[in-house]
């Protein structure tokens, strides 16, 4: 097996990833030998299909502020947000996106010329700063480019991390899979930052590319690194039906109602004040509310639904802020939004846990950080607003990258690699895993998953769906153990990856599975029908779950408040 070296290794090519490298650029001066590994084509990463804005107080003058912000996030996580951490991420993101608009970003305009900035649920005022319904894309593309300035970065295209390198409690570097030839290399580092994105395919109907399967947190999972708050999963309200595709959240902020099949603008009963632009976990759990007692679309397939109208904007506006939604709609739906409502429910869209870290980012592993999606610092506690994960992904890309580079500068020498973890690891995938020769096909254990998670871990949770959730998932991994990879060949085996991203997926499954039968409270995105209100006295606190054979274990830090006791949420 080959050892490639390299002072810091950045693994995924997303929003963190590409801004974490960037900042180490520029904070080495050009001195640092990075590495940014990617299981995907750089600029294919899910970063690309943010859609709605990047959050931040640029309007001061007009009614806007750093306490305002903050107020709105820590209130929108029903109150489990680590406020130190909230503080410093509201106050570092204005930096952020006049950045990004002097490495030459297309924001959207005032007509005055200036950045402009619209409305988003949870958020008090106008914040989110955007480019079109593609901000996401947008905001990919600047990074890239910016990153090509620098000739310190080298980007591993399509190689597929599967271990993290950890001796003595400190961080040596990875292994990872080079699809194009089959091996699989040891990268030795001074320092890592794991940057690769959520789990969200691990439920069937969601908005997530598929290649979100949850692999940074599995990886760390499995290497003794705590998992934060998995149990709160964000559901999107507003998924394309069928296909799951994102409607952006833009599109209410532009004004956009959502309707039942009554034509009622339903969410008067709900939320009277914001209406359609409440909290996502609000809103979707109104959709639902409505489709169960029967005010919703009906489907075949039991996709039921209700509409998503923003027909009265205006045919100018829509082909000005939401064409791309106008594309989605029509190419797969045949339906054009300028005339017809949208039909919508809610989908599995975000993971407010993750690798846990402290304030900056920084994980339990000496030398390693984690950003992004895949982190749990915890600045979106039980419920992410919009347009707080692509600045998170901006601000804690900037505060890891330039902390890993510190760091890294700092180590006179590179560790040696443990050689025996890597020859494990070696046999572990290619004797155990693609040697296998069962009766299980993998992908139907995978689509088992996935629907499980929908029915038995979605919105509305019960003791009862939780226990034969853990259970079911328990006995897929027991048939995970007996399955059989059909493609034996290396040179570009997606066979081998597809499986390796299941069995990550049956891991962390389990973890949120576990997480959310022993919160017995209703908070944010978890909401139980058996213990409907949030119980401060006993759950306002982190949880964190530890791999051991067995199943996750268990355990519970306090929530950091510093400045606001939590309150009723009342929108």
């Amino acid at each position: 097996m080959e050892i490639i070296k390299h002072d810091l290794v950045i693994i995924g090519s997303g929003l963190a990833g590409l801004r974490a490298a960037i900042e180490a650029s520029r904070f080495s001066k050009g001195k640092l030998d990075v590495a940014i590994v990617t299981k995907t084509q750089a600029l294919r990463a899910h970063s690309v299909c943010a859609e709605g804005g990047t959050a931040g107080v640029l309007r001061v003058e007009e009614g806007d502020s750093f306490e305002l912000h903050e107020w709105d996030t820590i209130k929108g996580s029903d109150f489990l947000a680590d406020q130190d951490a909230v503080e410093l991420f509201v106050r570092l993101l204005p930096s952020e996106l006049i950045q990004l608009e002097h490495w030459g970003i297309l924001w959207s305009r005032r007509a005055d010329g200036r950045v402009d900035q619209r409305p988003f649920g949870g958020h008090s005022f106008p914040r989110a700063c955007y480019a079109g319904d593609y901000t996401g894309f947008a905001e990919m593309h600047t990074l890239y480019d910016t990153l090509q300035k620098y000739d310190n970065v080298k980007i591993y295209e399509e190689w597929f991390m599967t271990s993290l390198l950890i001796e003595e409690n400190k961080f040596k570097g990875i292994t990872a899979i080079e699809m194009k030839s089959g091996n699989m290399h040891a990268i030795k580092a001074k320092a890592g930052i794991i940057a690769t994105g959520g789990a969200g395919r691990i439920y069937s109907f969601t908005t997530y590319s598929h290649t979100t399967t949850g692999d940074g947190q599995a990886v760390a999972y499995r290497a003794g690194i705590p998992l934060k708050d998995m149990e709160f999963i964000q559901f999107h309200p507003t998924g394309l039906v069928p296909s799951g595709v994102l409607i952006t959240e833009g599109a209410r902020g532009e004004g956009g109602y959502l309707l039942n099949k009554e034509g009622e603008r339903f969410m008067k009963r709900y939320a009277p004040k914001l209406m359609e632009l409440a909290p996502r976990d609000i809103v979707s759990r109104s959709i639902m509310t409505e489709i169960i007692e029967g005010r919703g679309f009906k489907r075949p397939d039991g996709l039921d639904y209700v509409h998503l109208d923003i027909s009265h904007l205006g045919r100018e506006k829509i082909l000005e802020r939401l064409m791309s939604i106008r594309e989605y709609s029509i190419r797969l739906n045949g339906i054009d939004p300028i005339y017809e409502p949208i039909p919508v429910r809610p989908a599995a869209h975000y993971t407010m846990g993750g690798i846990h870290t402290d304030t900056y980012g920084a994980t339990p592993i000496q030398g390693l950080w984690a950003a992004g999606e895949v982190a749990c610092v915890s600045i979106h506690g039980a419920n992410r607003l919009g347009t707080n994960s692509t600045a998170e992904c901006l601000v804690y890309g900037t505060l890891t990258g330039r902390a890993a580079t510190q760091y890294a500068l700092s180590q006179s020498s590179y560790s040696n690699v443990p050689l025996d973890s890597i020859q494990m690891e070696e046999k572990r995938v290619f004797d155990e895993v693609l040697g296998k020769e069962g009766g299980e096909n993998p992908f139907e254990i995978k689509e088992e998953l996935r629907n499980l998670m929908d029915k038995k871990v979605g919105i509305f949770r019960t003791e009862s769906d939780l226990k034969e959730a853990a259970k079911e998932i328990r006995n897929l991994k027991k048939r995970f153990k007996n399955i059989k990879v059909v493609d034996k060949s290396r040179v570009y085996n997606t066979n081998i990856i597809g499986v390796l991203e299941i069995e990550n997926m049956l891991d962390l499954a389990e973890v949120i599975a576990y997480s959310a039968l022993a919160r017995t409270e209703s908070r944010g995105a978890h909401y139980r029908i058996d213990y409907p209100q949030r119980d401060d006295k006993n759950w306002l606190k982190h949880t964190l779950a530890y791999y051991t054979p067995e199943g996750p274990k268990l355990d519970y830090i306090p929530v950091r408040i510093i400045k606001w006791l939590p309150v009723e949420r009342k929108y």
